[in-house]
């Protein structure tokens, strides 16, 4: 695999592993595979480290997702997270497809991406 640029400009490589991707850079499967378990166990971490409520794990799974792709920062600071903690799962839910928006720019995959991740979220929940 090689890396690219994405929509955004910020270099990636494999399955959105970003970070210390440069141009150039190449990976094997085996290391894509393992990038993008740590980069995922970092966003469920981030995740379970920053939700104060129990929730579904389809719920989890969602927001897994999302933190994968806006980062733990933009997560910690949200209005979804605030809402989640105050007990408003739907609430926070429907807080995701706000989260289209890159470089100033709506994004058609992220509508996407969102539209699916806020399904996700409110699995067993409504």
């Amino acid at each position: 695999m090689q890396s690219y640029q994405d929509a955004v400009g910020v270099w990636t490589i494999c399955t959105g592993h970003t970070g210390d991707v440069t141009a150039g850079m190449t990976a094997t499967p085996a290391q894509c595979e393992a990038f993008l378990k740590s980069d995922l166990g970092k966003a469920l971490n981030a995740v379970d480290d920053q939700v104060e409520v129990e929730i579904p794990e389809t719920t989890r799974a969602a927001l897994g997702s999302f933190v994968f792709n806006v980062g733990g920062g933009a997560f910690a600071r949200s209005t979804l997270l605030k809402k989640l903690n105050a007990g408003d799962i739907v609430g926070a839910c429907n807080q995701l497809p706000r989260w289209v928006y890159a470089d100033g720019k709506r994004l058609r995959g992220l509508v996407t991406r969102r539209a699916e991740e806020r399904t996700l979220c409110l699995m067993g929940v409504e």
